[in-house]
């Protein structure tokens, strides 16, 4: 039978990223394509007590339906969590746990863009949110990304020439793929703009609390007085992202709108990870746990710019993130990069190609994306000295 897919569908291809993943089931394939936390950042032991609790103290509820907008409990710690460590949550926002943050993406897309509107992004961008935005035939109009952050001139140009853009989609913290932070000067004239020119920011930021160098940046949607800034946080990467746990935080309309969609997407997020969460949240020091993670990623990325700076300084130029888990590397000008990622796989070191992460498939690139908290301190050393063997072979 000839089978048709929707309009919507038809037209979308794999994950780069989880296409090259396959090659990571090989235990010999070094694993610098993936994004996973390390291994030794689950608190395993905690989760373990926290859950057998659960199960024992209060099994139905856990494993009962609940409310769309989230197990009750964990609303009120998010919310208590937002507004003393993030500074966000005004009177008129509303808070909806999502099944990751990359739902809570999706469904802020499917609440407001209609198809052939426009979402603005930086560009390059993350390849789960640009998919869940091609999904529903919008425009995609990637803006160039700078060591601070997005380009905020050709950020102007492209709000005046999109008049129907819908969405500004930005990753401020430790972006991802380029481990890029976008500076506080940025972030202000990021957020006058979109209020000149009537586009919400939907701010993602899954990586903000593995800042392992520098000072905080207050986020986007702190400054938030016009409410116009829908924000997207997660426990996949300071707790577990085999939970599936994320929030949105938002203006009450919109979250409403979230909240039906939300329905007829999967009713709820699965209750046990949320009260998981909440009482990691209430019994575990969080501010200790967070920390920890911090110095694991601190050592891990020293570790793999060290080897860097040995095998490729020269020959390929890298950015130097201040936390988060990506490192974002460019091959010299007019290079072949999927040449170089192939090659690269076929040694045993698998990298993203940059072409995964831009808002237009025929946006060119010459860069790729490589991650620093999967692999062991051993695979970071022989990983890095295989890439800088190609890199002195092919330039």
């Amino acid at each position: 039978m000839d089978y048709v897919f929707s309009d919507k569908i038809s037209g979308l291809k794999p994950s780069a990223i989880r296409e090259i993943l396959k090659f990571t089931s090989d235990p010999s394939v070094i694993p610098f394509a993936a994004g996973n936390p390390s291994a030794e950042a689950f608190p395993v032991q905690a989760i373990a007590e926290i859950t057998n609790g659960i199960l024992t103290e209060n099994p139905i509820a856990a494993l009962q339906y609940s409310v769309t907008e989230g197990y009750p409990a964990l609303v009120d710690a998010l919310k208590t969590l937002c507004k003393s460590r993030y500074g966000i949550g005004g009177e008129t926002d509303e808070l909806i746990v999502t099944s990751g943050a990359q739902q809570g993406i999706e469904l802020s897309c499917k609440a407001l863009c209609n198809e052939h509107d426009t979402i603005l992004c930086e560009n390059p961008s993350f390849i789960g949110s640009l998919n869940s935005f091609r999904s529903y035939n919008v425009n995609l109009v990637g803006v160039e990304v700078e060591e601070d952050g997005v380009n905020i001139e050709k950020l102007e140009k492209a709000m005046q020439e999109n008049p129907n853009a819908k969405l500004l989609y930005l990753i401020p913290n430790f972006q991802n793929p380029s481990g890029i932070t976008m500076s506080l000067a940025k972030r202000k004239a990021v957020y006058a703009l979109a209020k000149q020119y009537g586009i919400l920011i939907l701010e993602d930021n899954p990586y903000g609390e593995l800042r392992f160098e520098g000072a905080d940046i207050p986020s986007i949607k702190s400054m938030d007085t016009e409410g116009i800034v829908i924000y997207v946080g997660s426990f996949s990467k300071v707790l577990s992202p085999g939970l599936r746990v994320g929030y949105v935080v938002a203006p009450q309309p919109i979250v409403a709108k979230i909240t039906v969609c939300k329905q007829g997407a999967d009713v709820h997020t699965a209750i046990l990870p949320q009260m998981i969460c909440e009482r990691f949240l209430r019994t575990v020091d969080f501010d200790a746990h967070i920390a920890g993670l911090r110095e694991i990623y601190r050592k891990k990325s020293s570790l793999m710019l060290g080897e860097l700076d040995k095998q490729l300084a020269g020959k390929v130029s890298y950015t130097r993130p201040q936390g988060g888990l990506f490192i974002w590397c460019t091959l010299p000008e007019g290079a072949d990069m999927m040449g170089f990622c192939k090659t690269a796989v076929q040694r045993k070191v698998a990298v993203v190609p940059g072409n995964a992460f831009t808002a237009k498939e025929t946006d060119p690139t010459t860069s790729f994306r490589i991650n620093f908290s999967t692999p062991s301190d051993e695979q970071i050393v022989r990983g890095v000295g295989i890439l800088g063997a190609l890199a002195r072979e092919m330039f």
